[in-house]
C-alpha cells in the first residue's frame, strides 16, 4: 500500500465532520419546531445516528475505498462484542458521541472521526457542532482546537497532585448494583471526600471525545473512564497524547503504560512532565475502591 498522505486525510475527516454536524443541528432544530412529531427522543437519535453515520461510510467509501472502517452503529446492529480492529487503516467514528445530551439540548455532542494504523490511534477530528469547536491532532505533528495549538496553555503548568486536579469522570450504561456502577460510585467518593483524593472537582460533559479534549486542551486535568468502545476515544486519543497527554489504565497496575485501543478502560492525564503524570495516576490508583470489569467475547 502506498503512503498515507495524514495531512490531506485530516482535511478530508474535518470537512466531512463538520457536514456532519450539520446534519445534526438540522435534526435538533427540526425536533424542537415540529410539535407533530410522534416519534420519541430516543428514536430521533437513532434515526440521525444511523444517517449521520450512513453520510460518513459513503464519504470515505467514495475517497479512500481501500480503507477499513468500524461505527458504532454498524457494529451495534452487527451484534457483536469482540473487537474487529486489526492492522489494516480503519477508519473508527463515532456519528453522534453524546446521545444524551442531543436528546435533552446539552450541547456537548460531537462528531468524532479517527484513524488508525496498526491498530494506534494516528488521525483524530472531534467536532463539537453545536459550539463549534473543531480538534484535530495527526500523530508526530501536535494536535489543535480551531487552529489553535493544543494545550492552549504552552507550556503546561505543572498539575502538582491530586488534590489540584479538575476530573472528568463518567457513570456509563451498566446500572447494576453489584456491577461497575457501585466501583465507579465509591470511587468517585474516595476521590473528592477529605482524607481521600480531595480532588478539586468532578466534572461530566457526556462525551468521551469531548472529555479528552478538554484534557488535551487543559480545562481539565484528568479523565477517568470505563466501558467505551474504540469509536468513543479513537480521534480523541489523537489528540490528547499530540497535546503532551499520557494515557493509561484506568485499573491500578504495576507500570503506567498505554492501554490498547480497545481495552475499554482509559486515564487520561493533561500535558506535564512525565513525573508529575505519574503522581496523578499513583494518587488516582490509590482512591480506586474496585476494579472494573468490560469484557470482551
Amino acid at each position: 500500500m502506498s503512503t498515507i498522505d495524514l495531512e490531506a486525510l485530516r482535511d478530508f475527516a474535518v470537512d466531512v465532520a463538520r457536514r456532519a454536524g450539520t446534519m445534526i443541528t438540522s435534526a435538533r432544530s427540526d425536533q424542537k419546531s415540529s410539535a407533530a412529531e410522534k416519534k420519541n427522543s430516543v428514536d430521533l437519535v437513532t434515526e440521525v445516528d444511523q444517517a449521520v453515520e450512513a453520510f460518513i461510510i459513503q464519504e470515505i467509501k467514495q475517497r479512500y475505498p481501500e480503507h477499513k472502517f468500524i461505527g458504532e452503529e454498524t457494529y451495534s446492529a452487527s451484534g457483536q462484542t469482540a473487537s474487529i480492529l486489526n492492522d489494516e487503516p480503519t477508519w473508527i467514528v463515532d456519528p453522534i458521541d453524546g446521545t444524551t445530551n442531543f436528546i435533552h439540548g446539552f450541547p456537548f455532542v460531537a462528531v468524532s472521526i479517527g484513524f488508525a494504523i496498526k491498530q494506534v490511534p494516528t488521525v483524530g477530528v472531534v467536532y463539537g457542532p453545536f459550539l463549534d469547536y473543531m480538534y484535530t491532532g495527526i500523530k508526530g505533528q501536535g494536535s489543535f482546537l480551531n487552529d489553535q495549538k493544543l494545550p492552549l496553555n504552552s507550556p503546561a503548568p505543572k498539575i502538582g497532585g491530586l488534590g489540584n486536579c479538575v476530573v472528568a469522570v463518567e457513570w456509563g450504561s451498566d446500572r447494576t448494583e453489584d456491577g461497575n456502577l457501585k466501583v465507579k460510585s465509591d470511587t468517585y467518593f474516595n476521590l473528592t471526600r477529605q482524607g481521600g483524593g480531595m480532588c478539586h472537582s468532578l466534572r461530566s460533559l457526556g462525551s468521551a471525545a469531548l472529555n479528552l479534549c478538554a484534557v488535551a486542551s487543559g480545562s481539565m486535568d484528568c479523565y477517568v473512564e470505563g466501558g467505551m468502545w474504540e469509536w468513543d476515544i479513537c480521534a480523541g486519543w489523537v489528540i490528547l497524547t499530540e497535546a503532551g497527554g499520557l494515557m493509561t489504565t484506568a485499573n491500578p497496575a504495576e507500570e503506567i503504560k498505554e492501554p490498547g485501543l480497545c481495552d475499554r478502560m482509559i486515564l487520561a492525564v493533561r500535558g506535564s512532565d512525565t513525573a508529575d503524570q505519574h503522581q496523578i495516576v499513583r494518587e488516582y490508583w490509590a482512591q480506586t475502591a474496585g476494579r472494573l470489569v468490560y469484557d470482551r467475547k
